[in-house]
Order: C-alpha cells, then structure tokens, then sequence
C-alpha cells in the first residue's frame, strides 16, 4: 500500500467508526424504555459473539484465541461492563452530545492512570493536558455540586472505566490478537449481562420492534472497535483522534433533530478544551540533544 493512502484509509475507517457510534446511541435510545441498560448489554454481546465468530472463521484465525490469560481478560471485561453499563444508562439519561463530550475525556484519564498501570512517567506536559481537559468537563457538565445529575456523573464515570479498559487492552495486545481479545469480550460481557439481567428478576425478551435496534447495537459495537484499531494500524493516533472529534457536532445536530435536545454554545467551547488537552498528549516528544 503506497504510504499516500495510509491517511485516507484511517479517514475512511475513522468515519465508519463515528457512524457506527452514533447507529449505537440511536439505537439505544429508540428502546429506551423498553429493555434495561443490562438487557441491551446482553443481547448486544450475543450478536457481537456471532459477527466475531464469523470473522474469525472467514480470515482462518479462530486459532488464535488463548486461554492463558484468561485472568487479564476477566479483569479488563469487569471494566469494560462497568464502563458500557454507565455510558448506555447516560444516553438515555442526558443529551447525546453531553454524553460524547465527557466520553472524550478517556485519553485524559489514560494519562493520569499510565503511571500506575503501565509505569509510565508523568510529565509536566501530560498534567498541562489534564488540567485542560477538566476545565473542559466543568464546562460542559456544568456541575450543581447540591444536587449531582447523575446522567452526567455516568458519562464522566464511564470515561474513567474506558481510560482503563484501555490501558488493560495494551497490555494484553503484546502477546494477544485482537481476535481473542474480541472473542473473550463478546463472551464474558453477554455473561456479565445475563447474571445481571436474571439478578433483579425481570427479563424482557427482545420483540419484533426491538430486535432490529439490539442487532444494530451489536453490529455496531463490533465495527466502531473494528474501524478504530484499523485506523490506528494505519495512522498515527495524533490523525486518528481528531478525526474521532468529528462525532461531537455531528451526534449534535442528531440530538437536536430527532429529539429536540439544547445546544449550548458552552458545550463546544468545553469540547475544544478537552481536545487541546488530548492534542497536547499526542505531540511527539522533542529528541533531546
């Protein structure tokens, strides 16, 4: 592949990545109601188990799937759910561009948390980056500290559960392919939502008009991971990212359309903070001399 179209091509994936998000936001909302946030969990990780399956077997890498680290896999899904429980609840909860806005804070939260997961250094760059990216979050959360919104607390928190779900998968990506780490989390997240689901003893089955949305959430699921790690693969994340950026004014507009959501100026203005902060972490380091 010429080097020209290596940026194309992580565009291309990126804008599949951000249609593939926004298909899940629109789904959820459109079951809203009807399926709790653990039954869209479950039913959605069944369907990505499928797709995964079937992809593994077409490309001849189902032998690739391990079972040694079956503890680092466990640990990373229980973050996973964790954050996924709280991001589908938030979408329900508060406007869907408030929701993406403060799920952009993940890369902040890698910086604060690399230290002690990964060993990494904390520079004084990286805290400049937080501090931008928390100016950000108080401007687009707009907290009343005497009366929390919770919708907004879910969102910021399943921010901080992706940062380390993510630390978790660079971990496992040294001797792990990405196959198996798709299989284990399709495999473990259904099982996650199914004892959650049967816990509080009411399950309600998908139907014809909910089944559509629950198989649209999974396909999304598995193509939006899909797409980032292969423009990742192709591109540098200080490309990939900002193209990523894109889903806030789009999921915006949707927002405002289709559900008749606020657009205040503040949130863009918070947004922008935020996205300097995640500029700055991926500067490259200056050589030293």
């Amino acid at each position: 592949m010429a080097e020209t179209e290596r940026p194309i091509r992580a565009a291309v994936f990126m804008l599949g990545s951000i249609s593939a998000f926004i298909a899940m936001a629109i789904a959820t909302r459109q079951i809203k109601g009807v399926h709790d946030t653990f039954e869209i969990l479950a039913f959605r990780s069944v369907v990505g188990f499928v797709l995964v399956v079937a992809i593994g077997a077409m490309t001849g890498q189902l032998s690739r799937i391990r079972r040694d680290r079956l503890g680092g896999h466990v640990l990373r899904n229980m973050f996973h759910f964790t954050g996924q429980s709280l991001w589908f609840w938030a979408v329900t909860a508060i406007p869907l561009a408030q929701v993406f806005a403060l799920e952009f804070t993940s890369p902040i939260w890698v910086i604060l948390l690399s230290p002690l997961v990964l060993g990494e250094r904390l520079t004084r760059m990286k805290l400049v980056a937080a501090g931008f990216g928390f100016a950000g979050v108080l401007i687009v959360a707009q907290p009343d500290f005497s009366d929390p919104n919770l919708g907004v607390l879910a969102a910021a928190g399943s921010a901080v559960f992706f940062a380390s779900t993510t630390l978790m998968t660079k971990r496992l990506t040294k001797d792990e392919a990405v196959i198996g780490i798709l299989f284990w989390l399709t495999v473990m997240q259904a099982g996650f939502g199914f004892v959650a689901v049967f816990a509080d003893g009411q399950v309600t089955l998908p139907t014809l008009a909910t089944l559509p949305w629950l198989v649209l959430i999974g396909v999304a699921g598995v193509t939006a991971h899909l797409c980032v790690t292969n423009a990742l693969a192709l591109a540098p994340a200080s490309k990939v990212v900002p193209v990523d950026f894109a889903r806030l004014p789009v999921i915006a507009v949707v927002g405002a359309l289709a559900y008749d959501e606020p657009v205040a100026a503040s949130l863009f203005f918070g947004a922008a903070l935020i996205f300097v902060g995640i500029w700055i972490t991926l500067r490259p380091t200056p050589a030293k001399a």
